[in-house]
């Protein structure tokens, strides 16, 4: 068992781990310190067993408010993975109509005059602006 030293508040502990844990002991320990930290900071020194303890107890609030969070969220993933297996099981609707106007054969007539007599019309202004040029 490997043993590895840890530094909480500005004290060092040497503390045994499982061989491959030392990296998640150092991470506890980091957190602890801080808490440490932030206690020495507000309060002053402390006899190390009170430090560690408020330490302790600080982390074990956060972690708290970090599992009531989990617990809500997952009360809410619940309830949304329920309401999408509710949604997935529904008949798929029916497809919608939908009819489109056409234009009726009496306007189309009209905008075929209308284009032939704009042609016509054209090809006249072309014709009498082809003769002012050539007379000039």
């Amino acid at each position: 068992m490997p043993e590895v030293k840890i530094e909480i508040g500005g004290r060092v502990f040497e503390v045994a781990c499982q061989e491959g844990e030392e990296h998640y002991l150092h991470s506890a320990a980091a957190m602890l310190d801080v808490e440490a930290s932030t206690l020495t900071n507000q309060i002053g020194r402390l006899p190390e067993p009170r430090m560690l303890l408020m330490a302790g107890l600080m982390l074990a609030d956060k972690t708290a408010g970090v599992e009531d969070k989990l617990k809500t969220r997952d009360a809410r993933i619940a309830e949304l993975e329920g309401e999408l297996a509710r949604m997935s099981s529904m008949p798929k609707p029916e497809p919608e109509r939908i009819e489109v106007p056409v234009v009726p054969a009496s306007v189309s007539d009209s905008l075929a005059e209308l284009a032939a007599r704009a042609e016509s019309i054209a090809g006249a202004l072309e014709e009498r602006r082809g003769t002012e040029t050539s007379g000039s």
